[in-house]
């Protein structure tokens, strides 16, 4: 059966798509169309700060899109030596803190070491945070979109944990998703399943795909990443068919699988 990812495809020297692949080994064909597209902002700043860690208690990656940005500012032959001869290392003296194994592969990638990868979501990361730091540390940066939810910062803040955040890149719908949403159902017709990965996702993907689907729109089996997204699409009036037990292509794929059945 045909099973459409409202996602972003993954950087370009990391292989194949991990859910394409999961979806193909349970017999279905996978078709990701990206959701949304991404300006980076506050280069510079994010820059300074990362080169003195000795001004902060440590770090938060809540998207592999904030790791993107540090791996910007590394870009320079002078800037990438300094950071791989003592900076990462000062860096991994803290916490580094992230949510999910893409963003925690991703920090890997940095030199850095993450704790936090199998938390799945802001809310279960915020409570590893409040277990492991006290209220006299320094600030924690946290490099983030300009769509993101307040359940960490508001979490940290309520417990006295400081907190720098810093925008560094703002989230937009991608030029040509309504355009590729048109010609995927006139080239392969009505999916059997529409998998979202975001709230930002449901906001601009929904009603197109909506009209799209017209009155064959509840024989589609939706599918969310996890809890949030599926909050989401429920407050849009969606009914759920399956939300992945942790935001993992493995678990992700066996709940469509199973709703597929």
């Amino acid at each position: 059966m045909r099973v459409l990812l409202l996602k972003e495809p993954r950087e370009e020297h990391s292989g194949p798509d991990p859910y394409i692949k999961e979806l193909i080994s349970y017999g279905h064909e996978a078709t990701l169309i990206p959701v949304l597209s991404f300006k980076f902002v506050s280069l510079n700043t994010l820059s300074d700060k990362l080169f003195q860690p000795d001004k902060h208690g440590g770090l938060i990656f809540t998207s592999p899109r904030a790791v993107e940005a540090v791996r910007m500012c590394l870009k320079t032959e002078e800037r990438g030596e300094e950071w791989n001869s003592c900076i990462k290392d000062r860096w991994n003296a803290k916490s580094v803190y992230v949510v999910g194994k893409a963003t925690a592969a991703l920090v890997r990638d940095l030199g850095l070491n993450p704790l936090g990868e199998d938390t799945g979501t802001a809310d279960v990361l915020s409570r590893l945070i409040l277990e492991r730091e006290d209220t006299n540390i320094l600030p924690l940066l946290f490099p983030c979109g300009s769509i993101k939810r307040e359940v960490l910062p508001t979490a940290l803040r309520e417990n006295g944990v400081p907190l720098e955040t810093l925008t560094v890149y703002q989230t937009a719908e991608h030029p040509d998703l309504e355009k590729n949403l048109k010609n995927y159902f006139t080239e392969q017709g009505i999916p059997a399943s529409v998998a979202f990965f975001s709230p930002s996702g449901v906001k601009f993907c929904l009603e197109v795909v909506r009209r799209l689907s017209g009155e064959e729109l509840t024989r589609i089996k939706f599918a969310a990443i996890g809890p949030t997204t599926a909050d989401a699409m429920v407050a849009e009036g969606l009914r759920v068919s399956c939300a992945a037990d942790r935001p993992t292509a493995e678990h992700l794929a066996a709940g469509i699988a199973k709703a597929l059945q």
